[in-house]
């Protein structure tokens, strides 16, 4: 079975070239070992990746007609990854604590009441809101932002790719742990929509390892150019050839291969390139996550049945220079937050949906601003949810403070939430799968943290 996979994988490869030209090295599909690559979903849809695919609409797939809202009896989750460590002492600004001030003389953003034009806007007293970040304050002000201090993933390193591997795979310290956190909610719960041919979607080159495991999850770098090349001429006949070499197959190829084509026609019909936004939301152009975010508004909209979307944005590893007032993190906020302010006045232009948005970093940064005006890896971060059924305008966690005595080795902020303790929370009340929590997360019993409400219908349990 395994050899007849990779045989028939190769043959992809003949349908590119032949008699549509010669064979061109850039088409050539990687020889497949693994036997669960050959003939999983995921993996067919690698290897359309692998050639630059993109396609047409079979006669048998109506066209996708965008929805002004959405609406279900779960929410969607959107997953945000910041890599690289951010720095969530100058997203949500402790000026509360004088302490900050003291340890970082040059980094430090000004208190609200400081007449400095630099300064960040209050959010309850205590905290504050940079001002790289104030295209947020909408949504805060609405009640569908919230911020969850000191938090993080408890007994890790400071390593990146220790800390980003153990937060998405939802267990510390276990490298043997193969599948992710949103990988096996997939794999645990019923689809909310029957027949959808894609549950979860990773806006990027590959599946990440928070969605590693699920059901009918794959990545798609861009969305819009996601299919099958050549004219369209080419496409039918490419499309008919391989439909017709892959449906003479025994399963679980068979099934893989051709629902996979399906998703290829189902994702083409949204035209996510001529997509226009609600509610006046402005996408910047050329900027990535933006384009990663109007994607997802369009891809929600369609309501053709994905539970889950994992978007990154990365570059937060500020070691020098860092910039929070005009510099490179200062831009890095700018991006995040104009990127998720746009997809917000999008999304709740026709009233609230039911969505959470879940922003998280593998670790934050230390208290102490370094000899180059940066900061060092950290330990405590920073979270971020948005959505109508958040317990927004509120900082959640328990701030530990940052006095000498205080701090995590004598350095970072300490973890006083664990971020699965948030992610429990929103599984359960939010994606209507609290009772697989101990598969979700692994030897680890959660706090529920009140940070968001219950649909309808549901117990607060």
């Amino acid at each position: 079975m395994q050899r007849q996979g990779c045989n028939e994988y190769r043959s992809l490869d003949k349908l590119l070239s032949g008699e549509f030209g010669k064979a061109r090295p850039e088409l050539e599909i990687p020889h497949v070992e693994d036997h669960a690559d050959v003939v999983s979903r995921r993996g067919f849809m690698t290897a359309l990746r692998h050639s630059g695919m993109a396609a047409v609409r079979p006669e048998w797939l109506p066209l996708v007609q965008m929805s002004p809202s959405y609406v279900s009896q779960r929410d969607v989750v959107l997953c945000i990854f910041m890599r690289g460590g951010t720095d969530g002492l100058s997203m949500c600004v402790p000026f509360g604590d004088s302490d900050y001030y003291r340890f970082r003389p040059t980094l430090a953003v000004p208190r609200p009441d400081s007449g400095d034009s630099r300064r960040c806007a209050d959010l309850d007293g205590f905290f504050g809101l940079p001002p790289a970040m104030m295209p947020l304050l909408e949504a805060w002000t609405n009640g569908h932002l919230t911020f969850i201090q000191a938090t993080g993933l408890m007994n890790t390193n400071r390593s990146h790719f220790d800390s980003m591997n153990f937060m998405e795979s939802g267990k510390a310290n276990d490298l043997t742990l193969a599948t992710g956190w949103l990988g096996r909610h997939l794999l645990s719960s019923a689809p909310m929509t029957d027949g959808a041919m894609t549950r979860g979607l990773a806006l990027s080159n590959s599946v990440p390892k928070s969605m590693s495991g699920g059901d009918r999850v794959t990545g798609v770098s861009n969305i819009a150019n996601f299919g099958l090349p050549g004219s369209p001429e080419e496409q039918v006949q490419r499309q008919s050839m391989l439909g017709d070499l892959y449906s003479r197959m025994i399963d679980p190829a068979k099934t893989a291969a051709l629902s996979s084509l399906r998703t290829i026609d189902l994702l083409k019909q949204i035209n996510f390139a001529n997509y226009q936004p609600a509610g006046g939301a402005v996408y910047t152009p050329d900027d990535d996550f933006a384009y990663a975010m109007k994607s997802s508004a369009a891809l929600i909209k369609a309501q053709i049945g994905v539970e889950a979307i994992h978007v990154d944005i990365g570059d937060w590893d500020t070691h020098s220079e860092q910039g929070v007032h005009d510099g490179h993190l200062f831009q890095r906020m700018q991006v995040l937050s104009k990127g998720l302010q746009a997809f917000y006045r999008d999304m709740f232009a026709a009233g609230a949906p039911n969505l959470t948005v879940v922003v998280m970093s593998e670790f934050g940064r230390n208290i102490r601003e370094n000899g180059s005006r940066g900061t060092d890896h950290g330990y405590g971060g920073c979270m971020m949810l948005m959505g109508a059924g958040i317990v927004g305008k509120k900082i959640h966690g328990n701030w530990p403070g940052l006095h000498e005595d205080q701090q995590f080795e004598e350095q970072d902020l300490k973890i006083t939430v664990d971020y699965r303790d948030i992610l429990s929370e929103i599984v359960s009340r939010r994606l209507g799968n609290g009772g697989n929590l101990g598969s979700i997360f692994p030897d680890f019993s959660p706090t529920f943290r009140g940070v968001v409400k219950p649909i309808t219908g549901q117990s607060l349990a």
